[in-house]
């Protein structure tokens, strides 16, 4: 099981969740990532629209994807969601956990190389680079781009660096998260083609740097696809942002209007 150092998750997150109890309000649910703690999905939160039956949409033993709403510790309960999380987010989450679990594999074999025990692995680097990277594949990611990486992180501790970084060198390789988006864009002056090019364009220079990249496709005038590749999917997010703000000022500074809609499937 992927180990965390927090005992409770906060609100916003995403966490991966087991059904544990399915009844007419609602459904019991455990918490993958938190040693099994609880959590209660309302039927208000299960899915967007009039629920007939419940079970139409959950069941017990499925895993789902939830977004963390309230935590209660005195209570011993975490309040979800499960309508309040887009396709994207259940996909990158369900494929970060499933990294995860690759991880803890990796970690574990460091562990065996240092003649020590999963659990002191943890207590001595793994806790350490959740901290710092989020999560531990995120971790090696970080080892695999740049040798350096855990060093900073570690400090003096630079048998464990070595050592998981020579795992992350010849294990790991870094994924590309793509994105997708659509803008519908309107510019009314007579020179409205050589505006929306010089968006497109000097967007695209500003945001492709590195591993990112950003490119636009003409759907169907005034519709216009964006695409974001990135190593990883919270910069594409960001990216995302960035472009498309730069593109909607460039064309309202022209007089005209912009929309952007996040593609969900």
């Amino acid at each position: 099981m992927v180990k965390r150092k927090k005992e409770w998750p906060t609100v916003d997150e995403l966490v991966l969740c087991t059904v544990k109890e399915v009844f007419d309000q609602g459904a019991f649910v455990t918490l993958d990532e938190y040693g099994g703690k609880e959590g209660m999905v309302h039927i208000s939160e299960v899915a967007s629209g009039w629920i007939k039956n419940i079970r139409d949409h959950v069941r017990e033993g499925q895993k789902v994807v939830c977004r963390v709403l309230t935590v209660h510790p005195e209570r011993n309960i975490v309040d979800l969601s499960i309508r309040r999380v887009k396709d994207s987010e259940r996909r990158w989450k369900v494929e970060r956990f499933k990294l995860e679990q690759r991880a803890e594999k990796l970690l574990e074999l460091a562990a065996k190389k240092m003649k020590k025990s999963l659990d002191k692995a943890y207590e001595e680097v793994g806790f350490l680079l959740q901290d710092e990277f989020g999560d531990l594949y995120a971790a090696f990611e970080a080892a695999a781009q740049d040798p350096k990486a855990l060093e900073k992180v570690l400090g003096k501790k630079k048998k464990w660096s070595k050592v998981l970084t020579e795992l992350a060198s010849s294990l790991v390789k870094t994924p590309i998260y793509k994105i997708v988006g659509e803008l519908t864009l309107t510019v009314p002056a007579p020179n409205g083609v050589d505006i929306l090019r010089d968006a497109f364009l000097t967007t695209r220079k500003t945001c492709t740097k590195g591993d990112v990249k950003v490119d636009f496709y003409t759907v169907g005038a005034p519709r216009y696809r964006i695409e974001v590749s990135a190593p990883s999917y919270k910069e594409a997010e960001n990216i995302m942002r960035q472009a498309v703000e730069s593109v909607i000022s460039k064309i309202e500074s022209a007089g005209g209007r912009g929309e952007f809609q996040r593609e969900t499937k």
